[in-house]
């Protein structure tokens, strides 16, 4: 009937916001995190060297002490770095704005006075913020994909000699696919519950009689009766 179809469009809602959050939080996790490459070497194999967006940092196994040094310019950083900075910085950017636009849209959260307008204003942020989601997970996903393939492309360089360190993944780099998966699986979820949404359709009763039937309430809406689920009536 109509009510199953109302709780697993609200279970898509609310999976679907929370897994936007937990994407966000995994996006700035991996932003933040100072390992996206790591680079060691046999001739000091408890120091290991990571780089990150925002610093560099040398771990020494020996004593568990972890130094970090910010980098002194920009200019000095490689090319994907850069990109990698600009593009997450955007997916936070936008990830954020589409959790803040989804949000309103679930119906446990109470939006316009109209009825219809607030169904409507409701499914149209739901969509807004399912879009943005997706668009966020593709940003994500490709600074993340482009450092790991440069990795890949200088770690089997055969040009360079074999006795010479090469970087490899870091953590970030993990952290990073996660979250832009978690942000494609967000945005999909969203962008359903909006189809079911539409189709499982709401309208306010206009009430010209009404009488209750084993535990039922029953409303006139254009000549037909009409199950009331809530305060609502679905045709």
């Amino acid at each position: 009937g109509k009510l199953p179809c109302t709780l697993a469009n609200g279970t898509l809602e609310l999976l679907g916001v929370g897994l936007a959050i937990v994407a966000w939080i995994c996006s700035l996790t991996t932003i933040l995190m100072p390992s996206w490459i790591t680079l060691s070497t046999d001739l000091l194999p408890t120091e290991e060297t990571n780089m990150g967006l925002w610093v560099t940092c040398v771990s020494q196994e020996a004593t568990d002490k972890l130094e970090c040094r910010p980098y002194d310019s920009m200019f000095e950083l490689p090319p994907d770095i850069i990109l990698a900075r600009i593009l997450m910085s955007l997916v936070l950017g936008v990830g954020l704005l589409g959790v803040l636009l989804a949000i309103p849209g679930i119906r446990l959260v109470n939006g316009c006075q109209n009825h219809l307008d607030d169904f409507s204003c409701k499914r149209a942020l739901k969509a807004i913020g399912g879009a943005l989601c997706l668009v966020t997970g593709i940003l994500g996903l490709i600074p993340v994909s482009y450092v790991a393939h440069l990795t890949l492309v200088r770690f089997f360089d055969e040009t360079v000699p074999q006795i010479v360190p090469r970087w490899e993944f870091g953590y970030a780099l993990f952290c990073g696919w996660i979250a832009g998966i978690l942000h494609l699986v967000a945005g999909t979820l969203l962008l359903i519950s909006c189809l079911h949404f539409q189709k499982g359709l709401i309208r306010p009763c206009n009430v010209t009689w009404m009488y209750r039937q084993t535990n039922t309430d029953y409303c006139d809406i254009d000549g037909n009766k009409t199950e009331i689920i809530g305060k609502y009536a679905h045709k």
